[in-house]
C-alpha cells in the first residue's frame, strides 16, 4: 500500500497538484488493509512518505500492517521500531543506505523478520552500464557549466540541523547582500550533500542546495509582530507534540 506525503500541497506549490487531495486517511487505509487481507494477503506492507514520527503514530491507530517502510524525515533507523505487531523503519536519504527487510511469512501470516541497514559505498560499486550511459548522455550539454568552480570552501558546509546549518548561513548571507535586506529567511532543509573544507564549490553544488519546487525570493516589509507570528507558526509545524500536526522537519 502506498502513502504519499500528506502535506504535499503545503510543502509544494498547490498548482503542481491542483486536482489532487492529500492527507492522513486512517479509515481509508484501514479499509484497504482489510481488503488486501480479504483477498488472501498474508503480509501487508505500507510504503510511506509520512515521516518517522507520523508513521509511529499511524501504526498505533490502524491494525493489520506488518511493516511500514518510511521516508521523508531522512532518519537512518538501524533497527525497526515495533509498534504492536507493526515494524516501523526508515532508511535515511541520498542513497546512503539500502534497508533490507526479510519477512518470514507462514500460512498464518508473518512469524519473524530480519532487518539490515546496508551502507552504500558508491566508489566500490560498479555503476549499471546502461543507466550510467543514459545519465551521461543527458548531462553532457550541461557538464561544463555544472562543473564550473565558483568558490572554495573554508569550512564544512552542511544542511543537517533542525534550525540551521553552515550551508543555510551561506544562502542567508547571499540573500542579505543581493536583496539589500535586514533580515533573511530560508527553509532549513535537512537534505543535500555536504561540502568538505577546502573543496571547490561548483555550480552543481549550488543547484543541489537551491533547486527546489519553490525557489522564488521576495522582499517584503514586515512588522515585528508579523515576524514573531511567522516564526511561532513554523515552530508549531516542526515541534508540535502531535505528529499529525507536524508539517515538516525544518525551521
Amino acid at each position: 500500500i502506498g502513502q504519499a506525503f500528506p502535506y504535499t500541497p503545503i510543502a509544494n506549490p498547490r498548482h503542481f497538484v491542483p486536482e489532487w487531495t492529500f492527507g492522513i486517511q486512517e479509515e481509508r487505509l484501514q479499509k484497504v488493509i482489510e481488503e488486501a487481507r480479504g483477498k488472501g494477503a498474508l503480509a501487508v506492507v505500507l510504503l510511506s512518505h509520512n515521516g518517522m514520527d507520523v508513521d509511529l503514530k499511524l501504526a498505533s491507530r490502524v491494525t493489520g500492517l506488518d511493516a511500514i517502510l518510511g521516508g521523508h524525515t531522512h532518519d537512518a533507523v538501524p533497527r525497526p521500531v515495533p509498534v504492536g505487531t507493526t515494524l516501523v523503519t526508515s532508511a535515511g536519504s541520498n542513497g546512503k543506505f539500502v534497508a533490507v527487510v526479510d519477512l518470514d511469512v507462514k500460512p498464518n501470516g508473518v512469524v519473524g523478520f530480519e532487518y539490515r541497514l546496508l551502507p552504500v559505498f558508491s566508489n566500490v560499486l560498479a555503476p549499471h552500464a546502461r543507466m550510467f550511459a543514459l545519465i551521461k548522455k543527458h548531462r553532457a550539454p550541461y557538464e561544463a557549466k555544472l562543473g564550473e568552480t565558483l568558490a572554495r570552501s573554508e569550512g564544512l558546509l552542511y544542511r543537517r540541523g533542525n534550525f540551521t546549518g553552515t550551508l543555510d548561513q551561506v544562502i542567508l548571507d547571499a540573500l542579505l547582500e543581493v536583496k539589500d535586506a535586514e533580515i533573511a529567511f530560508s527553509p532549513g532543509f535537512r537534505w543535500g550533500t555536504s561540502i568538505l573544507p577546502g573543496a571547490p564549490i561548483t555550480l552543481e553544488d549550488v543547484m543541489n542546495a537551491t533547486a527546489i519546487t519553490y525557489p522564488h525570493v521576495t522582499v517584503n516589509e514586515l512588522t515585528g509582530a508579523a515576524i514573531k507570528d511567522i516564526l511561532e507558526d513554523i515552530c508549531d509545524n516542526v515541534f508540535n507534540p502531535d505528529p499529525y500536526y507536524q508539517h515538516g522537519g525544518d525551521m
